[in-house]
């Protein structure tokens, strides 16, 4: 235990890198500007809710793409090793929670656009205004159409309990007195010593 201690103390607190970082607080942003678009879009009128879903499908699509950019810029760019401060067993879930971060960040947008390409009136959905994106080429139908509603529903709640879990594990380790840790991923929160 001391020895982890000592580990603790001499570790230099390596961060990621600014691709990384820029790419990890993008996209959070976006998901919770989803995840509240999609949780709370039927509390408005029904124009306002068309433009609130015209908006969360455009934020669904560029997930997609950021998310496949953050996997690449991953290969290319090793993250920091775990900090000698966590627990085996912290640093076994912190490695669950990072890939089922990306199994949703793919998951939950494809099911979503599986949702629009699989209802009665498919049409193209509009990227901010920009350009069209088609539906998948898939067959329009009731049993499938549910399956991706409820399914982007369920995944979106699987979202939400994750980022309750990193951030509470984020806020766990700092009042533990491990405040370099925040640092790696949110280096104004941790400048340097």
């Amino acid at each position: 235990m001391e020895a982890a201690a000592a580990a603790a103390l001499d570790y230099d607190g390596a961060r990621y890198s600014r691709g990384a970082v820029w790419l990890h607080w993008t996209i959070a942003a976006l998901i919770v500007v989803n995840l509240l678009l999609g949780f709370f879009h039927m509390d408005f009128d029904k124009p306002l809710r068309s433009t609130l879903m015209g908006l969360h499908k455009s934020i669904g699509f560029l997930v997609i793409a950021l998310t496949l950019v953050r996997i690449f810029w991953r290969f290319r760019h090793r993250p920091p090793a775990f900090d000698p401060a966590l627990k085996r067993w912290e640093s076994g879930l912190a490695r669950i929670v990072h890939g089922l971060f990306y199994l949703l960040l793919l998951a939950i947008p494809l099911s979503g656009w599986l949702m629009v390409s699989s209802g009665r009136k498919v049409n193209p959905s509009r990227f901010f205004g920009l350009f069209d994106i088609g539906p998948l080429p898939v067959t329009p139908g009731r049993g499938l159409h549910e399956f991706s509603e409820q399914s982007h529903e369920l995944l979106g709640y699987a979202m939400l309990a994750l980022l309750v879990l990193h951030v509470g594990g984020a806020v766990k380790h700092h009042l533990d007195g491990h405040r370099h840790l925040i640092g790696r991923m949110a280096p104004w929160l941790a400048p340097r010593r």
